[in-house]
């Protein structure tokens, strides 16, 4: 049974140490000493499992991110100043940029 990325992440980290005592590769060496995400990308590697990453389309992310980080710093302003009206318009703000991300992402 080919097993992809995805189904290695749900695996217990005892089900991933049981499958790399049998694996004879360099990338699992050291297994019992490994943490989950360490061994994850190890088994990965030692099977040959492609990890695709996600990427994102028809937008600028980077300037959405930096727009992103200038509001958390206006937040932190409005928390200060305790003006719940301008917090409120600040974090709605985050939220849909965050969306506009999550829904170009593929």
């Amino acid at each position: 049974m080919e097993l992809t990325y995805e189904q290695l992440r749900h695996k217990t980290l005892a089900e991933l140490r049981d499958m790399a005592k049998g694996i004879e590769h360099e990338a699992v060496q050291g297994h019992t000493q490994m943490n989950k995400e360490q061994l994850v990308g190890a088994l990965a590697k030692a099977l040959g499992i492609q990890h695709e990453h996600h990427s994102v389309i028809g937008i600028d992310k980077s300037s959405i991110k930096s727009r992103i980080r200038e509001l958390k710093t206006q937040r932190e302003a409005a928390i200060a100043a305790h003006d719940r009206a301008q917090l409120k318009v600040v974090r709605r703000t985050i939220h849909r940029l965050k969306r506009r991300i999550h829904k170009a992402t593929v």
